[in-house]
């Protein structure tokens, strides 16, 4: 309590500091016409300390983007939209604009690209630059030298931690925003980047809303290194009965059976894994293996570009892709509770198992030099405020009884709505609008959240 009492006395009593430093001109956004979504939006680069212990330093540049509410309505405010990840840029929450603004009536919509992602800057400039030969994606030529200069700089490296981005969060709000009242929303990575945000750098918050929570950070049975046994566990609550012995069998048939062509990389038990994110695709797996038992593949052609659609719509190509040197960095040093993690551990642990993901495999010897974890891991802000948890039940990404254990903790300073969407996925903005925008709209109105929620299905 102390510290976050010293840190507001500062943002205080430092506002010329603060503001000289960030200062900022917000201008017509260069790529607003094309959407209409987008129109109007205005748009800005900020200078922030690489490191805020050192405010005089080195500066990195953060883009920020607002849109405005609708002329139609009162203006009530405004909302910081906090992308997940780590690793999205802001470009990622595009998509669901318009849901957005049916949740938040009346506020404008602010969101910047965390440091690292986006058109922020970035941990490899030179090899992460647009005009390098794979744009902000990685080369096969790019890596080594990326890997070698996140070695050679390691003070700058270490910069691009989570708390250093949820410094960076207080300041930008506490200098860039307008009148009105404030929320503040996150989506997976972000839940846990506003919930950092305010014990490094508490500022005044009307409200937070949190989109697929992550499990409290010291967990040691939901983190990264964990993921294929949370996949499964969603997956056997799709696939169910005489479909699992179905399934079993067509695991086990040769490497020669003719739909294996047809799954993409050729593994069923990822690609499924990877329909668990899409509620319309998951729903599609029993009868799936129903069909290929028979030998039919022609349901697994028609979901390929299906999901190959459904990758295309999160707004994460071009610039926007997901920056993997962050990823890398961020889950290596605060989200693996494994760091002996061996490729042979993974492949136990993926024997028996009906889905798998990729992410624990990626864990395995990663090749960047991770930061040590802060005093701020695993500590719980002390001073919240309202607060809403939506979570789905089959959320393959981050746990719902993760995200129950969390939001318990959280509900001892606060008062805290837990609202459930059941059959709900992860990114509730996106696969339940509907749950989402009415649950989030009746917390900002301050009426009575339901507790519960089923997405209603589409034609």
């Amino acid at each position: 309590m102390l510290r976050a009492a010293l840190y507001v006395v500062l943002l205080v009593a430092l506002p010329s500091l603060v503001h000289a430093r960030i200062q900022a001109s917000a201008v017509s956004c260069d790529d607003a016409a094309p959407s209409p979504q987008l129109r109007d939006s205005r748009c800005m680069t900020v200078q922030v300390p690489l490191r805020h212990a050192e405010p005089d330093g080195e500066t990195i540049s953060l883009f920020v983007r607002r849109v405005p509410a609708a002329t139609d309505l009162a203006r009530r405010g405004e909302v910081w939209l906090l992308s997940g990840g780590p690793g999205e840029a802001g470009a990622s929450l595009y998509p669901m604009l318009s849901t957005y603004q049916r949740a938040f009536p009346g506020f404008d919509l602010v969101i910047a690209d965390h440091r690292g992602t986006g058109r922020s800057s970035r941990i490899c400039p030179v090899q992460e630059a647009p005009d390098s030969p794979d744009g902000v994606g990685l080369a096969g030529t790019e890596w080594g030298p990326c890997i070698g200069a996140m070695y050679a700089n390691p003070t700058r490296t270490m910069a691009f931690s989570i708390t250093e981005a949820a410094q960076d969060l207080g300041l930008l709000i506490t200098s860039q925003r307008g009148s009105g009242e404030l929320l503040v929303y996150g989506v997976s990575y972000g839940t846990q980047l506003a919930l950092r945000a305010l014990q490094v750098a508490p500022f005044p918050l009307d409200g937070l809303i949190l989109d697929g929570l992550v499990p409290p950070e010291a967990t040691q049975q939901w983190d990264l290194s964990r993921r294929t046994a949370l996949v499964d566990e969603v997956g056997r609550q799709v696939l169910r009965g005489p479909d699992v012995a179905a399934y079993s069998q067509l695991l086990a048939s040769g490497p020669d059976a003719s739909w294996r062509k047809q799954v993409p990389g050729g593994d069923l038990r990822r690609f499924y894994g990877a329909l668990l994110s899409f509620p319309a695709l998951r729903d599609r797996i029993p009868q799936m293996t129903r069909d290929l038992s028979r030998g039919d593949a022609r349901s697994l052609e028609r979901t390929v570009p299906d999901w190959n659609a459904a990758l295309a719509q999160l707004g994460q190509s071009g610039d926007n892709r997901p920056a993997l040197p962050l990823v890398m960095l961020i889950a290596a040093s605060e989200n693996n509770a494994r760091p002996e993690l061996t490729k042979a551990m993974v492949e136990a642990e993926e024997k028996g198992k009906l889905f798998i993901s990729p992410i624990p495999g990626l864990l395995v010897d990663s090749p960047v030099p991770p930061y040590p974890r802060d005093a701020w891991f695993g500590k719980t802000p002390t001073g919240l405020p309202k607060t809403l948890v939506v979570h789905g039940t089959l959320d393959p990404n981050t746990a719902y009884a993760g995200a129950r254990e969390h939001a318990a903790e959280l509900a001892r300073t606060t008062a805290l709505t837990f609202h459930t969407v059941d059959g709900g996925a992860h990114l509730l903005a996106l696969v339940a609008p509907s749950c989402f925008a009415n649950a989030a709209r009746a917390f900002v109105e301050g009426r009575k959240v339901s507790q519960r929620c089923t997405e209603p299905k589409g034609p």
